[in-house]
């Protein structure tokens, strides 16, 4: 006598703020088309320290992800826990999967720390701090500069593919202008042409609207600047 075959689906959650760490993985799930929870972390009510969120991540930063009973933290370990587990976006062998990781990091270590504090110098120090706001511009755009040379030559990051390295730079570069100003990208027309690119499909316009879904925090007071920058508060 026949039956059905029930096949479970696997429970993935995506621990979220609409920011640019986060983002990035909100693309790469939309652009795999596997369902996903999301689950809002207010980091401007300070969310991110809560006892229950520090278990599944002790550093107290989103996004993190919970992949049928797998937690991974970090968005850039997260990108490439996705790609290998559906094998797509991260090239398996020779100099793709070099250039890829090659590339991922250099978002991961330099372009992402050094537009973070470039954004909080020009945005958020209570005074101001010239060399700092200096520091910190100059060397977010020196990582552009190295970007753009690339893609001057390549399609993508790590070549002809599109790949999480390339998820990983739109993270952060669809939100130049923070740092830049009004002239936002114009200086890099290459990474300009990217992120005009990533932004333009429809997995990156899914994951621009999943903000709309959530009610968020949205004025920067006190409350918020403890929130986002404990160490700095006065014991």
């Amino acid at each position: 006598m026949g039956g059905s075959t029930i096949v479970a689906m696997k429970n993935i959650t995506l621990h979220f703020h609409p920011s640019p760490n986060p983002m990035k993985v909100a693309l790469l799930l939309e652009e795999l088309g596997v369902p996903f929870e999301l689950a809002a972390v207010d980091i401007f009510k300070g969310e991110q320290h809560s006892p229950a969120f520090r278990k599944l991540n002790p550093n107290g930063k989103v996004p993190v992800l919970v992949d049928d009973g797998v937690t991974v933290f970090d968005s850039h370990a997260i990108l490439i826990h996705l790609a290998e587990k559906h094998g797509r976006f991260l090239p398996r062998t020779g100099q793709a999967h070099a250039s890829t990781l090659s590339w991922l990091q250099f978002i991961a270590t330099g372009l992402s720390p050094f537009s973070g504090q470039a954004v909080h110098f020009i945005h958020y120090a209570p005074e101001p701090v010239p060399y700092a706001k200096n520091r910190y511009l100059r060397e977010a755009q020196r990582h552009y500069a190295v970007l753009d040379e690339r893609l001057a030559l390549s399609k993508y990051l790590a070549g002809n593919e599109y790949t999480i390295a390339d998820i990983a730079l739109w993270g952060w570069a669809r939100g130049a202008a923070y740092i830049f100003g009004e002239a936002g990208l114009s200086a890099y027309p290459n990474v300009k042409r990217l992120v005009e690119e990533i932004g333009s499909r429809p997995a990156a316009a899914r994951a621009a609207a999943l903000a709309s879904r959530l009610s968020l925090k949205q004025e920067f007071d006190d409350e918020t600047r403890r929130a986002l920058f404990p160490q700095n508060v006065s014991v």
